[in-house]
């Protein structure tokens, strides 16, 4: 059942191995940070440089895998109406809102960051652990010469963007904090994980013996 996130909130959910991971933007122009480890113990956490190295470019869709620190394979992306993400740039912080947006005077301000680690934590999630997010539907371009530019979101209300878990997994999801990245207003994201029938999933364990 899709379960709508609240503007600059998160989700903390698991995944297993074939379950799908569905998120939509249901108005329009609003990212969620996407972020994942490995729910068996082993240390393998999502890895943006890995992804990067391995595929080539910064601009992953459908098809692409994302990688974890340790090369394996996490999640591999079905659908993707929309196109546009980001897998360069950190998770909002409160430090991001310090240090990048001074005419808030240091006041206390959502981020993804700290919803990331609320959700995370009851499954003993360390937030340092926590690094780049995927940033579904953010819209990150560079000049020839390196400098970023951060426009307001490519999706339009409804598109959707499907992974595959290719492992049991720990996931984050979140709607955005951050208003410069979201058009200037920051608005709900939607969430659904579409299970993978028990019977299938025991043939793929037994499949593996």
């Amino acid at each position: 059942m899709m379960q709508r996130l609240a503007p600059q909130t998160g989700l903390g959910l698991r995944l297993a191995a074939g379950d799908r991971l569905v998120v939509v933007d249901p108005t329009g122009e609003q990212v969620s940070d996407l972020f994942c480890v490995a729910a068996d113990g082993t240390g393998d956490w999502l890895s943006s440089g890995r992804t990067i190295d391995y595929a080539n470019t910064i601009y992953l869709s459908t098809g692409d895998t994302l990688y974890s620190n340790l090369s394996r394979p996490m999640l591999t992306i079905e659908e993707d109406t929309c196109g546009r993400h980001d897998f360069v740039l950190t998770p909002c912080s409160q430090s991001t809102f310090d240090l990048l947006y001074p005419d808030l005077g240091g006041a206390a301000h959502p981020s993804c960051f700290e919803n990331l680690c609320m959700a995370l934590q009851p499954f003993g999630v360390d937030p340092g652990t926590i690094s780049t997010t995927f940033n579904i539907f953010m819209n990150v371009w560079f000049e020839p010469g390196g400098t970023m530019h951060i426009d307001p979101p490519a999706s339009r209300a409804g598109d959707r963007f499907v992974v595959r878990a290719e492992m049991d997994l720990l996931v984050g999801v979140t709607a955005c904090s951050a208003e410069k990245s979201n058009g200037g207003v920051c608005k709900p994201i939607d969430v659904d994980v579409v299970r993978q029938p028990a019977t299938t999933a025991a043939k793929g364990r037994d499949d593996a013996r």
